[in-house]
């Protein structure tokens, strides 16, 4: 039995649509509830209906990256929220991320961001403390005119 060219693009075309729109949101709502702690490739899957190599390929093509990279991006991304904030110490921060301990946090972010975690931490109080002064800058300058 052979195939075709035009059964052969469509077989592929099919393989190239990635995860149904209910289960990609599924899978990222289910990666985010165990962001601290994590939860395995194989259980985000069968939540999903797919096994573990068919899920993996799929959640690739419909989010840009494999799951465990999108999770690792999560994780760094609240993490850096929990920066900006800085309410937690860095190793609660790693911790409340999923991370083993500080030195994984500032290991992954690092390579990540290029710049480590607490050197961001002064960047974005720096940056915030600007825009608040170019904001009452902006209103001074408004209030003179008026």
């Amino acid at each position: 039995m052979s195939m075709t060219v035009d059964s052969t693009l469509a077989l592929s075309s099919t393989r190239l649509v990635g995860l149904a729109a209910w289960q990609e949101r599924l899978a990222k709502e289910v990666l985010l509830q165990h962001l601290e702690r994590g939860i395995s490739v194989s259980q985000v899957a069968s939540v999903c209906g797919l096994s573990r190599s068919h899920f993996t390929r799929q959640f690739k093509l419909s989010a840009g990256l494999a799951p465990l990279e999108w999770l690792r991006q999560q994780r760094l991304h609240r993490a850096q929220q929990l920066l900006a904030k800085r309410e937690l110490p860095l190793a609660a921060i790693a911790l409340e991320c999923g991370f083993f301990d500080q030195a994984h946090l500032s290991r992954v972010f690092t390579r990540a961001v290029g710049i480590p975690p607490l050197a961001w931490q002064q960047q974005a109080l720096e940056r915030r403390l600007l825009a608040e002064l170019a904001q009452v800058q902006a209103q001074h300058g408004q209030q003179a005119v008026a």
